[in-house]
C-alpha cells in the first residue's frame, strides 16, 4: 500500500452542511417590513427593486484602530477601538425603471407633469431627509429552511451615482451601492441587521395518554 493509502480525510463537510448554505442571487427590496411582509406581499406592494444580473453583495466592515501605547510592541487585547462601521448593499440591477433611476442618483427627483410624453428625472445638489431610503433589504434562500435569510441596511443612500454602459447585443445593468447611515436617535447601533432563520425543529409527538 502506498504512503498515503490509509491517511484519514479531513474536511469541514458534515451532514449539517447541506442545511447551512445560502444559495442563489436572491432579491432586493426597498422599505421591506420584516414583521409583516413576505416575499410575495412585498412584490405585490411594489417594493421589489427589480431583476438583477450578476447578483450583488453585502458588506459590514468595522474600521478598527489600534491604540498606541509606549512599551506595547504589537496588537494587544483591549487596545482595539472602532472608529466607524461602513455598511453597504450592492445590487447589479437589470430593470431600468424611472424609480430605479431616481434612487440610483441618490438625490433624484421625478417630474411627472412638465411633459405629456416623458417623466423627467433630475438630481439635486443637496441631500434631503426624504432621499434616504428607510431600508434596502436582500431576501435570499437558505438551504434546510422554509424561511429566507434577510439582510437589511437602514437610512440607505446610493453613494456611487448612476452609470449606464450600453453596447450591442447586451442590456444595460446599473450597479447600485447603497450605504447605510446611523440614525441620529441611535448612534450606538450600526445601521444593519441580519435575520437568520432558526433551525427547523418538528414539534414533539405527545406521549400516549397526553392531550395535544
Amino acid at each position: 500500500m502506498g504512503l498515503f493509502g490509509r491517511n484519514k480525510t479531513y474536511s469541514g463537510y458534515t451532514e449539517k452542511t447541506v442545511d447551512s448554505l445560502i444559495m442563489d442571487a436572491g432579491a432586493y427590496f426597498k422599505n421591506y417590513d420584516v414583521e409583516t411582509d413576505t416575499y410575495d406581499t412585498a412584490v405585490e406592494a411594489g417594493k421589489l427593486i427589480g431583476a438583477t444580473r450578476g447578483g450583488g453583495s453585502f458588506t459590514a466592515k468595522a474600521a478598527f484602530r489600534k491604540l498606541e501605547i509606549d512599551g506595547v510592541k504589537g496588537a494587544a487585547k483591549g487596545l482595539q477601538t472602532i472608529d466607524e462601521w461602513v455598511v453597504t448593499i450592492a445590487a447589479n440591477v437589470l430593470e431600468i425603471t424611472k424609480d430605479n433611476l431616481k434612487i440610483a442618483l441618490g438625490t433624484g427627483a421625478t417630474d411627472t407633469t412638465a411633459s405629456t410624453k416623458y417623466d423627467i428625472i433630475t438630481a439635486k445638489n443637496y441631500v434631503d431627509d426624504e432621499d434616504y431610503i428607510e431600508n434596502i433589504t436582500w431576501v435570499g434562500r437558505k438551504s434546510g429552511s422554509k424561511e429566507p435569510v434577510i439582510i437589511q441596511i437602514y437610512n440607505a443612500l446610493n453613494t456611487e451615482g448612476l452609470t449606464m454602459t450600453t453596447k450591442d447585443k447586451d442590456e444595460v445593468v446599473t450597479a447600485m451601492t447603497f450605504t447605510g447611515h446611523y440614525d441620529a436617535k441611535d448612534l450606538d447601533t450600526p445601521p444593519f441587521k441580519i435575520f437568520y432563520p432558526k433551525s427547523n425543529t418538528e414539534p414533539a409527538e405527545p406521549e400516549e395518554g397526553e392531550q395535544g
